[in-house]
């Protein structure tokens, strides 16, 4: 186990880096006030409706980073600092998540295939480390069950791991989406833009370490259930 404690740590500071420097790339952004003068809310508004969808409606929530866009009650999402904010990471927030709204008024595939999967992940989610670790209890003693057990496990976890990677796609394409609205509609100046894509790109980032991070994990568990064999 003191391997997957020390793979589990190095993932961690990974994330942890990548997280802060989200977080000063944003605060940073922030800074840049947007010369025409919109909000978050109306940046994300006009977007929806340079893409004819007249059917989502855009919502302030709580929280910082909190910015998503819900597919079943077709809201788009904006944290406060967002929402009211017009600055060049607020218009990038804004985009981003309309981004995912006109993947799913296009059918974009990996959107859908990722949400015909939330139902299975989101169970795998909640028993795949208890399963794991029971399973792993038990076959210390050489038992066959605990063994088949922690198979069951790994599988679940799978899941978990292959819709980390279902996921990059689609954030990568939203933010493609966001920039080239911005940038085609002049949303934006140079300067603004440069910084809306620089955002967006630490903001991927932290799905990719997520992805590594968990396909990392799943290999270590797939090798001590070889080992065990």
């Amino acid at each position: 186990m003191l391997g997957y404690y020390i793979l589990a740590g190095a993932i961690f500071i990974v994330s942890m880096y990548v997280s802060n420097r989200l977080k000063s790339k944003f605060k940073k952004y922030s800074k840049i006030q947007l010369q025409n003068g919109m909000s978050g809310k109306e940046i994300a508004e006009k977007m929806l409706s340079d893409n004819s969808i007249n059917d989502v409606q855009v919502v302030s929530v709580q929280g910082k980073l909190t910015d998503h866009y819900n597919p079943l009650t077709k809201t788009v999402n904006l944290s406060e600092s967002v929402y009211l904010q017009r600055n060049a990471a607020a218009a990038a927030i804004a985009a981003h998540e309309c981004g995912h709204a006109v993947q799913h008024a296009t059918a974009y595939s990996w959107l859908m295939l990722r949400s015909k999967i939330v139902p299975a992940v989101g169970v795998s989610s909640k028993l795949s480390n208890f399963i794991i670790m029971a399973g792993l209890i038990l076959s210390f003693s050489g038992s066959v069950i605990g063994i088949s057990i922690f198979l069951v496990g790994i599988a679940l976890f799978a899941i978990t791991t292959l819709f980390t990677f279902i996921t990059l796609p689609v954030e990568f394409d939203a933010s493609n989406r966001a920039l080239a609205w911005l940038e085609a509609n002049n949303m934006v100046t140079a300067e603004e833009h440069a910084g809306a894509k620089d955002a967006l790109k630490w903001a991927a980032r932290t799905y990719v370490v997520a992805a590594l991070g968990s396909l990392a994990t799943l290999l270590y568990f797939i090798s001590i259930f070889m080992g065990r064999r």
